[in-house]
């Protein structure tokens, strides 16, 4: 049996998808089944269980699931929003609940596969998966900083696989119900489909208009790096989970004004609500990753923007 938490979200829902792809069906799907948007994310997917994430949380405590013995566990669930500052909140959905699900795994010997952030690293310029280049810059990036450290600090007691992947700057087909929170790539294709011009922030941080830089990752990328270290078991540890090269928010811009065949990008002035909490630059060192034995390519965004609006095309 396998667990997909957040498995009606972005990365969850693509998750659920490639392991059917694989012929796998004995899914427990966690999620808040509240929005339908999310919910379209799991349409045509085969699993044997919908579980409401507070139904699970209260089976968690009880030490039952249903469904028989859980090979592997996927915690794609959190609050991923990097501007909610309720401490609190952030506090029982991305460290408490994720704590309470490795001890789970523990127990019971299943592997733990979970989301962790590159928001970690904060304004830094070095993104290596050691805790003297970790300075989360929001509440969320503290969040996930938190089960991390954790994660460090109990994994020589632990039997069971377990593995956290800092994902960078994801996008990529099933992000509709992210709003604000979805990636550039979204939302400039979304500008450019309404009839206007794609926007960017204007320069900030010593960067020009429009060339801050992330390290930009297609979701098929990211997913395909949780189901590798599922059919390696003993790869254990925090990942980072990115292409390992930056490319600007002008060079997406470009994918999709090329992908269109119009547009110009206007660049806008930077919030004042962003500043001095804004990654200007993300750059992931895969070296940890690539040494565990993981050698697929990565998509360039000039790759993937392209075949993430094809999919949207495809699907409406």
């Amino acid at each position: 049996m396998i667990i997909v938490t957040g498995g009606a979200g972005f990365i969850g829902s693509n998750i659920v998808r490639a392991l059917n792809e694989r012929s796998r069906s004995d899914i427990i799907v966690v999620d808040v089944p509240g929005d339908p948007a999310r919910l379209a994310n799991l349409a045509g997917c085969e699993y044997v269980d919908f579980i409401d994430k507070d139904d699970f949380l209260a089976m968690l405590d009880g030490g039952t699931l249903p469904g028989g013995e859980v090979g592997t566990v996927f915690h794609e669930g959190a609050c991923s929003s990097t501007t909610k500052w309720d401490a609190r909140y952030m506090l029982a959905n991305n460290y408490e609940y994720s704590k309470k699900l490795l001890h789970f795994c523990m127990k019971r010997g299943a592997a733990l596969l979970y989301a962790s952030s590159a928001s970690v690293y904060g304004d830094g310029d070095v993104f290596r998966e050691s805790c003297e280049y970790e300075a989360p810059l929001n509440i969320y990036g503290w969040s996930k900083f938190l089960f991390d450290q954790y994660v460090r600090r109990i994994l020589p007691q632990a039997d069971c696989q377990v593995a956290g992947f800092r994902y960078f700057n994801v996008y990529g087909p099933r992000e509709q119900h992210k709003g604000r929170m979805a990636s550039v790539a979204s939302h400039l294709n979304d500008q450019l489909t309404a009839g206007d011009n794609p926007r960017l922030f204007a320069g900030s941080d010593g960067y020009a208009d429009g060339e801050q830089r992330r390290d930009f990752i297609h979701v098929d990328d990211a997913v395909a790096v949780n189901l590798w270290f599922m059919d390696h078991p003993g790869r254990r540890g925090i990942f980072n989970v990115g292409t390992g090269r930056c490319q600007s928010f002008n060079e997406v811009a470009q994918a999709v004004i090329g992908w269109h065949g119009r547009g110009e990008v206007e660049y806008i002035p930077f919030p004042d609500h962003l500043q001095g909490c804004y990654q200007s630059y993300t750059e992931a060192d895969i070296s940890a990753l690539r040494a565990v034995g993981y050698s697929a390519p990565f998509m360039p965004v000039e790759t993937g923007v392209p075949r993430y609006l094809d999919w949207l095309r495809r699907h409406g």
